[in-house]
């Protein structure tokens, strides 16, 4: 066993309890799966109870456990844990036990690429699986590109601008994302009356900017075209820098223009910031509205306690409706993960969007690594390339290289309704109708 392969195992024997049941604020949390027990020896390491047994297959990756990120980062951890801790109770990767290495990037983009050269180069580590946010995706993508290594990813969705044919995407919104959701939001809003304006409010992150704006270095289509070739006035455009906790402004701005919809492209919790800003105006919210990359959890909260049916994307929601179309470990899974959200004190225990890009991202990895019977990347992302996925909250994909590995689109749209995110568009995949307005 090389020495800093020995040293990560045991850090990771020694903080398994530190990171099932953490709060996700430390610097670097390491995560081994539960119901086995690994113990290291002079003859390598051995595994107990029948499980898995060798030395462990070391996955490192980061994730933003702490900074603007961190209500989001904490359901991809939960999510890893429990994908980790079953596949281990299932006789682990190769027959041997895996050991998930995750750092915590703070939310911050520069941190990223520092932690994946660390865990390639100096842990040693055998795999690697994505962060979180689009912007920490593209750093890490160069630093696996250049060490060879298959990279799947959670959560970036700007498909164009993830060229490296081994990184493999969990969420899918197709190949130009920036066309296909002001399109689905569009359609959805032409089935209600009265919907005829719209303000259009943009974090400037790269996460989220290009379904306003697009990309500066291509020539396509995004909101601010679309809604009018529609048949809908934009009377507001409005960008703001990521990180913003100013919303006065903001909310003043989109009370004037008076619009019939507002598209937040923003993330995290700041649909909640906007929505407390404007509530402070007298009560004023927009006649309808639609955030998309929020806290699923602190939005709910905040929309139900106002009766208000915010919109949102999503790509899975435990409606009935929806796992009627699934296999049963689906909602075995929904279940597992509410109750460990729940022990974490998460406030927001739901298996939802971000939950199943996490779960959909580990058995790619995995299912690549067993396809082709072995850890070399080469051979893992051929595998991949020539055989796609069977995702459990998805179904079969395949994956293309010209088209980045984008694979046909899922998303849906869900509404805040009765206290509960419920999947509303399109229209054959809704759990209930849409709800305009006047609802």
């Amino acid at each position: 066993m090389r020495p800093t392969r020995l040293i990560s195992l045991l850090v990771a024997l020694a903080l398994i309890v530190a990171a099932c049941g953490g709060d996700g604020g430390d610097a670097t949390t390491t995560t081994a799966a539960g119901g086995t027990t690994t113990t290291a020896g002079e003859g390598g390491t051995t595994t107990t109870a029948g499980g898995p047994s060798g030395d462990p297959i070391v996955v490192g990756g980061s994730l933003s456990l702490t900074g603007a990120f961190g209500a989001t980062g904490v359901i991809h951890r939960i999510a890893g844990e429990l994908f980790v801790e079953r596949l281990n109770d299932a006789g682990g990767l190769l027959g041997r036990p895996v050991v998930w290495d995750v750092r915590d990037d703070e939310s911050v983009t520069d941190n990223v690429a520092t932690l994946y050269e660390q865990l390639i180069s100096q842990e040693g580590v055998d795999l690697i699986i994505g962060p979180y946010a689009t912007p920490n995706i593209q750093a890490a993508m160069p630093i696996a590109e250049r060490h060879g290594f298959v990279l799947p990813q959670h959560t970036a969705v700007l498909a164009p601008t993830l060229n490296y044919s081994c990184q493999f995407p969990a969420w899918s919104i197709g190949y130009t994302p920036n066309e296909f959701i002001p399109h689905q939001l569009a359609d959805a809003m032409e089935s209600l009356d009265g919907i005829e304006t719209v303000a259009v409010v943009t974090n400037q992150s790269g996460s989220v900017s290009f379904v306003s704006y697009g990309r500066p270095d291509v020539d396509e289509p995004a909101a601010l075209e679309i809604f009018p070739e529609r048949g809908f006035e934009v009377v507001a455009d409005i960008p703001y820098p990521p990180g913003n906790t100013e919303w006065d402004a903001i909310a003043t701005q989109i009370r004037s223009a008076d619009p019939d919809l507002v598209m937040l492209n923003g993330l995290g919790v700041d649909a909640n910031g906007l929505m407390e800003a404007m509530l402070a105006l007298d009560g004023y919210l927009p006649p309808m509205m639609f955030a998309l990359f929020p806290a699923p959890g602190p939005l709910l909260a905040l929309a139900a306690e106002n009766d208000y049916g915010i919109l949102s994307v999503t790509m899975f929601e435990p409606n009935d409706t929806v796992l009627e179309g699934l296999s049963a470990e689906a909602a075995e899974i929904a279940q597992e993960f509410a109750a460990r959200a729940a022990d974490a004190g998460v406030p927001y225990t739901t298996f939802e969007t971000q939950a199943a890009a996490s779960w959909n991202a580990w058995e790619i990895l995995i299912q690549g690594v067993e396809g082709a019977g072995s850890l070399d990347h080469q051979a893992i992302c051929d595998y991949l390339h020539e055989n796609g996925a069977d995702l459990t909250f998805v179904g079969h994909v395949e994956f293309d290289p010209e088209k980045n590995n984008f694979w046909e689109t899922n998303q849906m749209l869900k509404q805040v309704q009765d206290g509960d995110w419920v999947v509303v568009w399109p229209e054959d995949k809704a759990a209930a109708p849409l709800r305009g307005p006047s609802n």
